[in-house]
């Protein structure tokens, strides 16, 4: 999409973090924006920043795991705004550690938020915005973890990149680009997700490293990314500290390596 001035963006989980970074990357451009997130307060607090840059703002509290929740911020952001061209599925959370020691619990929790949050999303906004037969984008986010590990975390953000690249292809004929998000280490409020577990998914993970948020990258440069990415219809956008890049790569290669090798061992010759 080229130009985003006085199109309509939603983003979920748009009261921390990233999501809260591209909350205002998009009213930097001129974007309307609606602010999704399951602390109301916070979602009203960045809808105001938003405001403040010049655009029209919106905050609806709304839970991605809860689809009826979802479907009600679907009628309340067409009803504001007639249209929506953007949708950024990022609400997401986390628990850290190995998966024996995780419980059937953190699963349901983790790909509740995760991977229905995105599915939620697809099917409450996707319909209408086909409808409109205006340009759009969905933007999902992934993650670095989606290439490989991470237990529960890196499990749903493989899905979520999963969904995205079938998107795309299914997309591109109606004008709708789709972009899967993929931050490394960024400060955010994410290692604090379990601040709003509820309390039917079992006992709070351990948390190794507490709820710090003061670490990575700053997540307006992110945000600024996610926009970029938007403009240039690119699938795969990541994003993290500079020098990263050098730890990743070789980590990359040899799984892909191992891939290709695997790839090759894999023809039977039929008899």
């Amino acid at each position: 999409m080229e130009d985003l001035e006085g199109r309509t963006a939603v983003v979920t989980g748009g009261g921390s973090g990233i999501r809260r970074a591209m909350v205002l990357a998009l009213a930097e451009e001129g974007t309307n924006v609606v602010v999704a997130d399951i602390e109301a307060d916070a979602a009203a607090a960045v809808a105001g920043e938003a405001a403040e840059l010049g655009v029209q703002a919106l905050a609806i509290t709304t839970d991605v795991a809860d689809r009826d929740s979802v479907t009600g911020l679907a009628d309340a952001s067409f009803d504001r705004f007639g249209r929506v061209h953007i949708l950024c599925n990022n609400a997401g959370v986390l628990v850290m550690g190995p998966i024996t020691d995780m419980i059937v619990e953190d699963w349901e929790w983790i790909l509740s938020v995760n991977v229905m949050g995105v599915v939620h999303g697809i099917h409450a906004f996707l319909p209408r915005m086909l409808a409109q037969g205006e340009p759009g984008h969905i933007l999902n986010t992934a993650s670095v973890a989606a290439f490989g590990g991470e237990g529960i975390y890196g499990t749903s953000k493989a899905a979520v990149l999963a969904i995205s690249q079938s998107l795309r292809s299914e997309l591109e004929p109606a004008g709708i680009g789709v972009t899967a998000l993929c931050p490394g280490t960024i400060s955010s409020q994410i290692l604090g997700a379990q601040r709003n577990r509820p309390a039917r998914f079992g006992r709070l993970a351990n948390e190794p490293f507490g709820r710090i948020t003061d670490y990575g990258l700053d997540p307006i440069h992110v945000g600024r990314r996610a926009v970029a990415a938007i403009h240039a219809n690119e699938l795969y956008a990541f994003a993290f500290p500079e020098g990263d890049e050098r730890r990743m790569r070789p980590r990359y290669q040899a799984r892909f390596d191992d891939i290709l090798a695997a790839v090759d061992r894999g023809p039977i010759a039929q008899e």
